[in-house]
């Protein structure tokens, strides 16, 4: 499969120039329309951000993987990770990129020259209901598990895509930490601001709380999944950091 496919078949993850539009795009209008908007300075923030290429790196290396092996990530963005996970499963594996957003995984395209790597590949589509053939050896998630309704279902559809393999989730949330109490009142507001539709200080729920429950969830349903489960904390305990390794059936 190559260019766009619009049709009902799940992508093969040997086909690194898939790109697919999700099964149910109009949900996500929102979140298109928002990140797209946003999406070089999206990625300036994702590629630059101090420590920012250390954390990326971790969550590479949780996927525990070698040349060779398939790796998935959900909510790709533009890309800022796939060059960490390529260079883990090497020229025989393939990094799969998913995002839902179009202007994003056309800038990922762009930037990381997908066409000419075939150990590269992206796939437009809806991370909760994955356009996906498993099994694969690891799947990734990143600053994404916040902005499902259904975190716990979304990361039950992961697990189920890598038997025998491991999922990996960092996600931003208030930190836990008592000497970083003052500063989540300036998370509270970063949260606000860049929360789909538009840019707020005020909704009607507390988005920062939503936030917090949603990773809460979604970290806790991986742990429940998992075996060998390591945590880690970043950035004053702003990032959160669960894998494990998935149990065959």
């Amino acid at each position: 499969m190559t260019g766009s496919d619009d049709g009902d078949e799940d992508a093969d993850l040997g086909d690194s120039g898939s790109e697919r539009v999700g099964p149910d795009p109009e949900a996500a209008d929102a979140v298109q329309e928002f990140y797209g908007r946003w999406v070089g300075l999206y990625d300036l923030i994702a590629r630059h951000t101090p420590r920012i290429a250390a954390g990326r790196r971790a969550a590479a290396d949780a996927c525990r993987l070698s040349p060779g092996d398939r790796a998935v990530e959900m909510g790709c963005g533009t890309g800022a990770n796939l060059p960490y996970l390529r260079s883990a499963v090497g020229p025989e594996g393939l990094a799969l990129g998913l995002d839902v957003t179009g202007p994003a995984v056309a800038h990922a395209r762009r930037t990381l020259d997908v066409p000419g790597d075939p150990a590269l590949g992206l796939v437009r589509g809806d991370a909760t209901r994955p356009p996906v053939r498993g099994p694969v050896d690891a799947v990734l998630g990143t600053f994404v598990s916040g902005m499902f309704p259904d975190p716990a279902a979304a990361v039950d559809r992961w697990c189920d895509l890598a038997p025998g393999g491991h999922v990996v989730l960092v996600d931003a949330a208030p930190s836990r930490r008592p000497l970083a109490a003052p500063l989540n009142a300036a998370f509270r507001g970063v949260v606000a601001l860049s929360t789909p539709p538009t840019f707020r200080l005020r909704y009607d729920e507390d988005v920062t709380r939503m936030l917090d429950d949603r990773v809460t969830a979604a970290h806790r349903r991986l742990s429940d999944r998992a075996e060998a489960v390591a945590t880690a904390e970043y950035l004053f305990g702003f990032v959160r950091l669960t894998g494990g390794r998935i149990p065959e059936e």
